[in-house]
């Protein structure tokens, strides 16, 4: 079983910065394409970024672009995901999924085959 593990979470004030990871367990971590995603409250969970298995190609929301980064260190089996310009509609809980099948879209929940426990993103105007 793969085992993601989210961290850097917390409150920030709106125009700040947070750097999210992902910690994955396991030594295929390379072989899997990885995506963040967030769910607020009443909201369903939405697409946030997505990476490639090699890290070269990287898919934004179109709500994040121009604030969020994301990237992958496949040495140390790690995702992250580097938020700017933060503003009250990031506020969600955000969590990370590997896809480990080539199926489905970057883009689509469904897609992936395992899940973090999410970390909380708390944004203050």
């Amino acid at each position: 079983q793969v085992q993601l593990v989210e961290s850097g979470g917390g409150l920030v004030q709106a125009g700040g910065s947070l750097s999210l990871s992902c910690a994955a367990s396991g030594r295929t971590f390379s072989s899997y394409a990885m995506g963040w995603f967030r769910q607020a409250p009443g909201k369903e969970r939405e697409f946030v970024a997505a990476i490639s298995r090699s890290g070269e190609s990287t898919y934004l929301a179109d709500s994040v672009k121009g604030r969020f980064t994301i990237s992958r260190d496949n040495v140390k089996n790690t995702l992250y995901l580097q938020m700017n310009s933060l503003k009250p509609e990031d506020n969600a809980i955000y969590y990370c999924a590997a896809r480990t099948r080539p199926v489905g879209n970057y883009y689509s929940t469904r897609a992936y085959d395992y899940w973090g426990q999410g970390t909380q993103v708390t944004v203050s105007s």
